[in-house]
């Protein structure tokens, strides 16, 4: 029973980590904060790391609500966020991120937080594991990549000078593949539901 859950929770916490992927926003965040002091860079990582746990916890706890509110179904969610999730995996793998740039004074909370960090392949991959799995280890999952998400922007720059913009920029685009792959799989989820309903 134990095993499971934890295999559960590493399934959770593998795709939403791909999703996010810290170590591939680290250059966009190193440039988002560029000229800042140590404390400020700090204080855009507490702000963006916040914004973006809210809104995944929001979403977990009432995603369905307001997919009900909208009379849209979880399926229909599935396919839309899949298509998403592959754009975003193509523009990464043809461009290397989000060309994406914010005064020295940016807050964290856009475009940091959100839609970089929490964006909508991170809301929907959040939506389904709530669906799929349940409330604990959804919990536990966000918890547990959002920890390591701090970790590393907290790290950037060792991280950074590691890995150097070329590394950083390979790692971004195999994490691209991963998203991709993650995107497939939703889509042909939310298409299979209706194609069976269908031949019943």
């Amino acid at each position: 029973m134990f095993e499971e859950f934890a295999v559960q929770i590493l399934r959770a916490v593998i795709a939403l980590f791909v999703i996010i992927d810290p170590i591939g926003n680290i250059p966009i965040f190193m440039s988002l904060t560029e000229g800042m002091t140590s404390a400020q860079r700090r204080k855009v990582i507490e702000v963006a790391s916040i914004t973006g746990l809210a809104l995944l916890v929001t979403f977990a706890v009432f995603g369905i609500q307001f997919l009900n509110l909208f009379n849209i179904s979880l399926n229909s969610f599935r396919v839309a966020g899949g298509v998403l999730l592959l754009l975003i995996a193509l523009k990464i793998l043809m461009e290397g991120g989000w060309q994406t740039r914010a005064s020295s004074g940016e807050s964290g909370a856009v475009p940091l937080g959100f839609p970089l960090l929490v964006g909508p392949g991170a809301i929907t991959t959040t939506m389904v594991t709530m669906q799929s799995l349940g409330f604990e280890v959804t919990l536990m999952a966000i918890s547990i990549v959002f920890g390591a998400t701090v970790a590393c922007l907290a790290l950037s720059e060792r991280i950074y000078r590691l890995l150097g913009q070329v590394g950083s920029n390979v790692f971004a685009r195999v994490m691209a593949i991963f998203i991709a792959a993650i995107a497939v799989e939703f889509v042909m989820q939310g298409v299979s539901f209706y194609l069976l309903r269908e031949a019943a």
